[in-house]
């Protein structure tokens, strides 16, 4: 080896470069290559300097990107030629504080390697629920600062046994600087627990434990990884529906825990990549369709609805727990109906008393709480429902690299932030419905945690235009004690749009089909049914549904009858109404239809919407169903079950006329139906139709859809199905929620760009 063909490189490493084995992969890379220098761990990602041959280091070098760990992902590697340094062979340094970009991982599951080592009675870790190595376990629910360090997670607590330090420090071995590494006699301990905090049993005789209440037809609470399931047997009526009662639930579906894939598919219908999904790395509550004759679980699961959310053992202990029980349980979030999920013990029995009278506890902090990721699959497309563990913090970069610090802050439903700064952008775990006190609480704390992880001050903050959302309010709050800070209100739909096209890094003007709920129109009507041609910089709104009341207001979104008549009343006198020979119309009562009428006319508490959300509640309400939803989207769950189970390729008619789209003709197609299981598929068949006639009109147009309505997996296959017949490029979420937790996403890509625009003139 010549001296002159001796070089140094210094290679910067950024992307999702902490906590997944990085260094101990440079490491044992470059004493693959007989290479000398140094890797460490800072604020950016990770930094190596590697000494020797210059072909030998180039060879290293594209390694580097060809076998990086399986959890990480390079986002950017540079390279500069540095001076000759003497090194004694190649080691791991201490970490070095400077500003932070860095992403950081999400938490994973349970590896198959510890899932082996836990089962075997050989093992050391034999039935240790904490067991974990580089390859899985938690990361940002344990984290308070980076880098990722243990002194800067929850596990600082627990001091490693001589055995667990030699296992971090062998650089052969798979848990070499893993920093939640632990063992029975060094991590931490479980405890059973009752409903005055008396630990009645630790470690494995208090798994046992939990597993004797879950058996008896209690209800209980295990404490995972960022908070807290409340567990029962999903086969016990009993069981699941005195849950119901005592969490005020009475029909939202719950998720269901399977102890493998192959229990899972004797009471499900799973295609192959609802196969992959479920049995990902990331393991998440995935809907799939129920058997129509399975009799394992009971029949409140998920009350007048062919799917359940099913999902698979992510951490050691609910592997262990479902071990034991060799039944599928009920696994749902702790929490009070609006709020976070709980992460800590004495809030669980506080708030919870008359739900659960025992917990299996552990005493490693939760940092971050994170709730379970739900998505389903359409068209050989995952759909991402709720954003949280295993995929989130979500961060990718972008192609603007100069911008100001931004923070968006979301909308008021499934509520995220994104963060956008020097290339980056980072969209934190779903917040959830900042409805109470104790959600809004949550919303600053991820605020607070997202700032202190990235040392973030942002210099924009963009929010919704809806003057009522506490998002909004916290806001222009912010901007009053930061004066210096821009504040940039964005259009709820427009926000959506954009959520989608930075996902797919779109600059180009696309068509947009938006429907949802409710947001707040640049007009003042309360928007949900829009079509727009989009760009990052600008919007145009193209046609939307006809306007309606809701009649009431908020009561109207949870008594769909209401959005019927409402409908009704465009249409027909309220002498016609009164004297129709329509069931709808004959069960209700006389007064109620003429005290509707009346508010409706007089503008008592209705305000006007084009929501295609509402029209599912309307339509809904004309199937004959009339007692109020018992949770956000039940109507469109069940018509969707409805238009399975009763298929048809009829459709009603919507009428698009100039910008207007209206959907009279439709109402009184569903009044005259004679048989009523049909409305449901007809009626989404005729949206399917509508979205088709709209995209042809636009030719040439990538077509955007977006919105909690393409939720209805129904819906989103008809489309889908009639883009492809017509070929129509298209593109819906993926990674990121396809309903009001990408909005944030979409507030961060619209500010990126009008920051850039500003930028470029200055």
């Amino acid at each position: 080896m010549s001296a002159e063909s001796i070089c140094r490189k210094k290679i910067y490493i950024s992307g999702i470069v902490q906590g997944v084995g990085f260094r101990p992969f440079i490491y044992a890379l470059a004493n693959r290559y007989r290479l000398c220098g140094f890797v460490f761990n800072d604020g950016n990602g990770v930094v190596v300097e590697v000494q020797g041959e210059n072909e030998t280091l180039l060879e290293f070098i594209k390694e580097i990107d060809f076998s990086a760990p399986p959890l990480s992902r390079i986002d950017t590697l540079g390279i500069e030629d540095i001076q000759l340094k003497s090194d004694d062979g190649f080691s791991i340094v201490k970490s070095q504080d400077s500003a932070l970009s860095t992403m950081l991982s999400p938490d994973m599951t349970l590896c198959d390697d510890c899932k082996r080592e836990m089962f075997d009675k050989k093992n050391r870790r034999y039935m240790y629920p904490f067991i974990n190595c580089i390859n899985c376990g938690p990361r940002y629910t344990i984290i308070k600062n980076l880098p990722y360090d243990r002194k800067n997670t929850s596990m600082q607590n627990f001091t490693m046994c001589d055995t667990c330090k030699e296992e971090y420090e062998d650089s052969t071995n798979r848990r070499y600087h893993a920093q939640p590494i632990s063992c029975y006699d060094c991590g931490p301990k479980l405890e059973f627990v009752s409903l005055m905090e008396e630990c009645q049993a630790q470690n494995n005789e208090a798994v046992e434990k939990i597993c004797e209440c879950i058996k008896s037809g209690k209800t209980v609470a295990v404490k995972g990884l960022g908070g807290f399931h409340l567990v029962c047997d999903a086969r016990n009526e009993e069981a699941v529906m005195l849950l119901r009662i005592n969490k005020h639930r009475p029909s939202k579906p719950l998720a269901v825990m399977f102890e493998n894939i192959e229990s899972l598919q004797k009471i499900c219908q799973v295609s192959k990549r609802e196969k992959e999904l479920i049995v990902s790395k990331e393991r998440p509550i995935v809907l799939v369709k129920k058997k129509s004759q399975q009799q394992v679980l009971c029949k409140y699961i998920a009350p007048n609805i062919d799917k359940i959310g099913a999902f698979l053992p992510y951490t050691p202990l609910h592997e262990l727990i479902l071990k034991k029980l060799k039944f599928p349980i009920v696994a749902t979030s702790a929490n009070l109906s609006d709020e976070p999920i709980i992460q800590d013990q004495k809030e669980l029995f506080k708030k919870l008393p008359l739900v659960v009278e025992v917990s299996l506890n552990h005493d490693r902090e939760i940092i971050n709480g994170c709730d379970d990721s739900v998505m389903m699959q359409i068209a050989d497309q995952n759909i991402t429902l709720r954003l949280a563990r295993g995929f989130a913090p979500l961060s990718f970069v972008t192609k603007i690299q100069k911008s100001k610090k931004i923070l968006a802050l979301g909308a008021q439903q499934k509520s995220t932030i994104t963060l956008a700064f020097e290339g980056n952008i980072v969209i934190s775990p779903h917040i959830g419905d900042l409805n109470t006190v104790g959600a809004m609480e949550y919303f600053r704390q991820t605020v607070q945690t997202f700032q202190r992880l990235y040392n973030f001050q942002p210099d924009i903050i963009v929010c919704d235009k809806h003057p009522g959302y506490e998002t909004t309010k916290w806001a222009k709050e912010y901007i009053q004690n930061h004066p210096l800070c821009e504040l940039i209100q964005l259009q709820h739909h427009y926000a959506h749009a954009l959520g989608t096209m930075a996902e797919y890094d779109l600059d180009e003007e696309v068509l947009v089909f938006c429907f949802d709920g409710t947001g707040f129109g640049d007009d003042g009507v309360l928007w949900g049914g829009e079509v727009l041609l989009a760009t990052p910089k600008a919007y145009k709104r193209v046609c939307h549904m006809e306007e309606f009341f809701l009649i009431g207001g908020e009561k109207a979104i949870k008594e769909p009858k209401r959005v019927a008549l409402s409908l009704l009343f465009d249409i027909f006198s309220l002498e016609e109404i009164k004297s129709m020979p329509n069931d709808f119309v004959s069960s209700l009562d006389k007064k109620e239809i003429q005290t509707l009428y009346l508010m409706r006319n007089r503008g008592i508490n209705s305000i006007q919407t084009t929501s295609v959300g509402r029209l599912f509640d309307a339509v809904y309400a004309l199937c004959g169903f009339l007692n109020p939803l018992g949770h956000e989207g039940e109507s469109g769950m069940i018509m969707e079950s409805l238009a399975r189970e009763f298929k048809t390729r009829k459709k009603y008619t919507f009428e698009v006329k100039d910008d207007v789209i209206s959907c009279k003709n439709l109402i009184k197609e569903i009044l005259a139906e004679e048989k009523k299981e049909l409305i449901p598929a007809k009626f989404m068949n005729a949206l399917a139709a509508m979205i088709i006639q709209i995209s042809l009109q636009h030719k040439n147009k990538r077509v955007i859809l977006s919105g909690g309505v393409f939720q209805n997996s129904y819906l989103l296959e008809k489309v889908v199905s009639l883009f492809q017949k017509n070929h129509i490029k298209y593109n819906i979420a993926s990674k990121v929620p396809v309903n009001d937790g990408g909005i944030s996403l979409g507030q961060a890509y619209y500010a990126l760009h009008q920051n850039s625009i500003k930028e470029n003139y200055e």
